[in-house]
């Protein structure tokens, strides 16, 4: 009986070899098209090519050593970080300054900035400038009722008005009677806008103090001065974590009964709240703030997408931060993060 040979490829009797290595070449070939995602992230890099860094450039109003900013930064490098985005931040509290700063990312050529717009008169004409560049803007912190005229395409924030508002309420319910808001840079809209919402709803009386914010020692000696001039303080609002540190120390110097509470928060303030000698603080989480920042400008350049639709902004705060919830964020604020 004859054993059946086996059936020959139509192609030849070298057949199953080609196929075997036209088989490897498709799955080599598949491999290739599907590495386009880089270990640092920066996979769906739009039009400029494969493999292409973002670069954007994050610009702000705040004060060197500022904790406040510290934490803006953080999360917008934990963006950049996530997005394979080639971030620089820069920052000046003179609003000339910060101009100069925004006109020098456009001439780095950018793909995107985004600006804080404390002083947005000042901003106005850089932010044109990175609009006719095709430099896409986004805001954040400062100048949530500025920020659409400006041409900024998304804005991420704490509306301070409201905010304001809460903390007269919140004044309210401790049953204060003379509130101090301390504001730490004249002309700031953001402080401003606090300040004069805290005096819209709390219905006892309110009255502002300017200081120098770049001066910690002056604020507490001048904190201190008005609290002596004016007994009757029960209260005094801070604008800053540190700020509101000064202030009970200034409370001690004046041998004042007045209670401490502030807007934004840090990990030294979680403690002060924690141990009871600042009454409460509004959070309006800066590092979400820089994290969404620049996560927003990724998405916008890789994705077509706008946060809000582009006529809305999204809102991080108000949130308080009290002796009976402290526990909560204290873990992250040890950590850098709130």
């Amino acid at each position: 009986m004859n054993t059946p040979l086996p059936a020959r490829s139509a192609d030849g009797p070298h057949g199953s070899v080609r196929r075997t290595a036209l088989t490897a070449v498709c799955c080599l070939l598949l491999l290739t098209g599907c590495s386009g995602a880089t270990a640092s992230g920066s996979e769906g890099k739009a039009a400029d090519g494969p493999g292409d860094r973002l670069k954007v450039a994050l610009v702000t109003h705040g004060a060197k050593g500022d904790d406040f900013w510290e934490l803006v930064r953080k999360g917008a490098e934990a963006a950049a970080a996530k997005d394979g985005v080639d971030l620089t931040y820069a920052s000046d509290s003179d609003a000339g300054g910060q101009a100069e700063l925004v006109r020098d990312a456009i001439a780095d050529r950018v793909d995107g900035i985004a600006v804080t717009l404390a002083k947005p008169q000042a901003m106005k004409s850089p932010v044109a400038r990175a609009r006719a560049a095709g430099i896409p803007v986004v805001g954040l912190n400062s100048g949530i009722d500025a920020w659409r005229s400006a041409g900024l395409v998304e804005y991420f924030g704490q509306d301070e008005s409201v905010a304001g508002r809460a903390v007269g309420d919140k004044l309210d319910g401790l049953g204060a009677k003379h509130a101090l808001c301390v504001i730490h840079e004249r002309g700031n809209i953001a402080l401003e806008a606090r300040c004069a919402g805290v005096k819209k709803t709390f219905t006892g009386e309110t009255e502002m103090l300017y200081v120098d914010g770049t001066d910690m020692d002056a604020v507490t000696t001048t904190v201190a001065a008005r609290l002596r001039q004016e007994p009757d303080i029960d209260e005094v609002i801070t604008n800053g974590a540190q700020f509101a540190l000064a202030a009970v120390k200034a409370a001690d110097q004046a041998d004042s009964g007045a209670k401490v509470a502030t807007f934004d928060l840090n990990k030294d303030l979680v403690t002060a709240v924690r141990e009871g000698s600042v009454q409460f603080a509004v959070d309006q989480q800066p590092y979400l703030q820089g994290y969404l920042a620049v996560d927003a400008l990724w998405l916008y350049k890789t994705n077509g997408n706008l946060s809000g639709g582009g006529v809305a902004p999204v809102l991080t705060g108000p949130a308080f931060v009290t002796k009976t919830n402290v526990a909560e964020v204290a873990r992250f604020a040890a950590a850098g993060t709130r």
